[in-house]
């Protein structure tokens, strides 16, 4: 089915990933959630909607906002460090965390009031003009609005601009192919490493996401890197972390970086405490135990955990003052200067010099 040409005037956009059933709805197979759809209902996520004999993306070309952001803030420490990012989401997600930091996003409903108009080429064409390395498709998650991702993913690197995709990875196998294939890096979250964790906060899958994960590692070209949002009482054991790393070591390899990053108070879990920095750290130190040649702490101001070192001497590659970059040890060619050994990831031969600067941007500015 062809996306609908002109999607200025009412922002509908023909869904792709989704088959009628035998009981007159139709069934939407873009993640493992598979709603199930008369005419006129939404599904979980809002913004996918049965109008008659299909199913449509309602904010194909509307975002929540527009900003330029570090790299870092993602985050990715690993994919063109210092560099500048165009971020943008849409309404709506798959999933219902309780925790969500984006609630007010992600649970929109009144999209036309929220939202900004934007097509692919405009946001490629701003985030070149604003020197932006890559666009992001972050907020919510891009997997609700595969069909406008995919084009701005397009449109991007049609005129030399890179892709990120901050994601669950909660989507289907089909999808998740076209997704990807527009997609340079991915920073997704891992948000607790079992299922009791993700029924009852998220309602989620945690096998779903764990394939996602191992399809981006071995059947593509994407960088990837993870997040792990540690709540206290709830994702943060010992023993969790302890699993998690050293099936992140063992399944993906030992060069994805892992972000473990502090819980604060908001939506539904207000009643919890934040995270300690001590408890990254832990983590930190947990998953450099199990092989992991790059772990962070996030939230939090820790030059440490911030700092990128040298799996092989352990030198600091890229020391960092929250988002800003504040040393660089890599040659031109992504390798350490103390002992040669190749940095895992995407490198320029020089830091970018964007900074830790937050550039909040409206699509009239695009012109």
């Amino acid at each position: 089915m062809n996306i609908n040409q002109d999607k200025s005037s009412s922002h509908m956009a023909a869904a792709r990933y989704w088959s009628p059933t035998d009981d007159g709805r139709v069934r939407c197979e873009l993640c493992p959630r598979f709603c199930r759809l008369l005419d006129g209902q939404r599904g979980v996520c809002f913004v996918r909607m049965r109008q008659g004999d299909q199913l449509l993306l309602t904010t194909y070309g509307r975002s929540t906002g527009f900003c330029v952001d570090p790299i870092e803030k993602k985050p990715l420490y690993h994919f063109y460090p210092g560099s500048a990012v165009l971020s943008f989401g849409t309404a709506g997600c798959n999933l219902k965390c309780k925790f969500c930091q984006n609630w007010d996003i992600t649970t929109a409903r009144d999209t036309d009031r929220r939202a900004e108009d934007a097509t692919p080429q405009m946001i490629a064409q701003a985030a070149r003009r604003l020197g932006c390395r890559s666009v992001a498709f972050t907020y919510n998650d891009p997997v609700v609005f595969l069909e406008y991702a995919v084009d701005v993913a397009r449109a991007c690197h049609e005129v030399g601009v890179k892709t990120v995709a901050v994601t669950a990875g909660e989507i289907c196998p089909e999808p998740r192919k076209e997704l990807f294939a527009g997609m340079d890096a991915a920073n997704v979250d891992l948000k607790a490493f079992t299922k009791q964790f993700y029924r009852k906060l998220c309602g989620g899958d945690l096998e779903a996401v764990l394939d996602t994960l191992i399809y981006l590692k071995r059947e593509t070209r994407v960088w990837l890197e993870l997040t792990t949002l540690i709540i206290p009482g709830e994702n943060d054991s010992d023993a969790e972390i302890d699993a998690m790393s050293k099936w992140v070591a063992e399944e993906l390899g030992p060069e994805v970086p892992m972000h473990f990053s502090a819980f604060h108070p908001d939506f539904k879990m207000r009643d919890h405490a934040a995270t300690p920095p001590e408890t990254l750290i832990r983590a930190r130190q947990i998953a450099l135990s199990n092989g992991i040649r790059y772990a962070y702490t996030g939230n939090v101001r820790d030059a440490t955990g911030g700092t990128t070192f040298c799996h092989q001497c352990e030198a600091p590659l890229v020391q960092r003052d929250w988002y800003r970059l504040v040393a660089w040890g890599l040659d031109a060619d992504g390798r350490c200067r103390s002992c040669g050994a190749a940095c895992d990831g995407l490198f320029d031969a020089k830091p970018g010099t964007w900074g830790d600067r937050r550039l909040p941007i409206r699509p009239a500015d695009f012109i």
